[in-house]
Order: structure tokens, then C-alpha cells, then sequence
């Protein structure tokens, strides 16, 4: 016998699940909720609006829940999140568009860490988040493999809307020269103490304009592994009098010769370093 099941009953049958995932996925104390890779959707997104128990959670992470536009949308409007100081949604398919309604949103108000790595995010993407009025708290930005691209890197460069920005990951965004030169002249390059630029096809003249600018001279962990930075690059790094504060250097995987990397090595830089990492 077939039965007949009302949507209102399929809603509370949804909404239960989900409670349970909630709670099963919530810290004791209520301040951190790991729904990453639990095949979140639309449906999901408006529910947990419902859920006036989610207003106290500071860390949210959602990752890898193929959220889109759409999904976006509805999680940049739900209001409980509004409190939330981490966002971890990396590995989504946000787009430009996920970035702008993100930077437009109140829930990024309070935020200091936000994960963007692998989400598709462009050059519009970037602008959106670099212009947002919404991300003055914010200390760390993850934009690892998305296609932020040169333009995406400039814009983020000129911002003036991101004033306690320390730490900008830019892995794999294929920013190239454009990128490193945009950052070198920047006033943002000058607040941060984090900077990871690896696998971005940056060469000599990318990472001298950007160790050679007054503005790195905060710079406390410096990560440029898999470029194409040569020998006279390796050593205007070792030999920059604006590293005075490096304290970690990543650069593994570029085309240093083995006399220069001994050189390097054997650098004032390298001696006082905590880190170097260099095949």
C-alpha cells in the first residue's frame, strides 16, 4: 500500500535529521559546528536559519558541500551566524558572485579567519571581498587555488577595507609578476607578517620587486615554493635589508643552482632564520 507522506511532515523530518547532525557535530560548549563534507544543501541552508541554539557558534566549517550561488545566498542571510569569527568553505563552487553576496553579508562582520582555498573565486571575486565593508576584523584570508589571477591580486593590493589583514595565502592563484609587483607596492604588503605565494610562476623580477619593497619589512613567514625564481632571486632574497624580521622562508622547488644555494645557506639570513626550507 503506497503511502502518502504531507510536505509538512517531510519538512519535520528533515529538520529532525538535521538536528541530530547538528548536534552530534557541535563542541559541548556550543561555539564550534563541523558540517564539512555532509551534504549540506539549499534545503539545509534554511532550516539551520531556524536553529536559535547555533547563536553562540564562533567556528563554522562547511567545507566540501559543493555549495553554489544559491547556497551562498542563503547562508550569507542567516542570522544566528552573525557572531561567527571562523568560516572555513573551502572546496565549494562559490564563483564571483558566492564572494560577493559573502562580502556584502553581515555574518563576515565579526569574522578574523576565512577560508576561501578552491572555490572558484575570479578576479571579480577577489574585488568583491577586497571593496567589502563587512571584513574590518579581518586577520587571515585563504584564497589558495582559485584564479584570483593578477587582477584579483591588484585589487586586494589596493584595498584599504581590510586594515587587520596579517595574513594573506595566495597559493596557486596564478598571479604571477603582475601579482608579486601589485603587493610590492602596496600599503596591505606592509601589515602583514604572513605571506604564501607558492606555485605562481613568479620569477626573478617578481619576488626582487616584492623582498626589495620598504613595505615587506614586517614580514615574519615568506613561502614561495614551485616558482621559477633563478639564482640572482635566491640571493635578493638572502641579501634584501627589509627582511630584518623574517623568521621563516619557504623556497623549495624553483631553479636555484646548487652554488647558489649554498650561498644562500650560508647567508646572514640564513643563520638568524628558524626556518629555511630549501631543496
Amino acid at each position: 500500500m503506497l503511502t502518502v507522506i504531507s510536505g509538512g511532515l517531510l519538512e519535520n523530518s528533515a529538520k529532525k535529521k538535521l538536528e541530530q547532525l547538528v548536534q552530534k557535530n557541535t563542541t559541548s560548549d556550543g561555539t564550534i559546528l563541523d558540517l564539512e563534507d555532509k551534504e549540506i544543501g539549499a534545503e539545509e541552508l534554511e532550516l539551520l536559519a531556524e536553529f536559535e541554539t547555533l547563536s553562540g557558534i564562533e567556528k563554522l566549517f562547511i567545507s566540501n558541500n559543493q555549495f553554489g550561488d544559491a547556497e551562498i545566498e542563503i547562508l550569507s542571510r542567516i542570522k544566528v551566524f552573525e557572531k561567527l569569527e571562523y568560516l572555513y568553505l573551502n572546496h565549494n563552487h562559490i564563483g564571483d558572485e558566492g564572494a560577493r553576496a559573502l562580502a556584502d553579508s553581515k555574518i563576515v562582520k565579526n569574522l578574523t579567519c576565512l577560508m576561501l582555498e578552491a572555490s572558484n573565486i575570479g578576479p571579480e571575486g577577489a574585488r568583491a571581498l577586497a571593496e567589502s565593508s563587512h571584513l574590518e576584523n579581518l586577520e587571515i584570508l585563504f584564497l589558495d587555488s582559485n584564479p584570483v589571477r593578477a587582477e584579483g591580486v591588484e585589487a586586494l593590493a589596493r584595498s584599504t577595507k581590510l586594515p587587520k589583514l596579517t595574513a594573506l595565502h595566495l597559493d596557486s592563484t596564478q598571479m604571477g609578476d603582475a601579482g608579486a609587483k601589485a603587493l610590492a607596492h602596496s600599503e596591505l604588503l606592509s601589515r602583514l607578517d604572513k605571506l604564501y605565494l607558492c606555485s605562481n610562476k613568479i620569477t626573478n623580477e617578481g619576488i626582487i620587486a616584492l623582498t626589495g619593497s620598504p613595505h615587506s619589512r614586517n614580514l615574519k613567514v615568506l613561502s614561495v615554493w614551485r616558482n621559477e625564481i633563478r639564482d640572482d632571486g635566491g640571493k635578493a632574497i638572502v641579501e634584501s635589508p627589509n627582511l630584518s624580521q623574517l623568521e621563516r622562508l619557504y623556497m623549495s622547488l624553483n631553479l636555484i643552482e646548487k652554488p647558489a644555494r649554498k650561498i644562500i645557506r650560508q647567508s646572514e639570513l640564513a643563520g638568524r632564520l628558524k626556518t629555511l626550507v630549501m631543496d
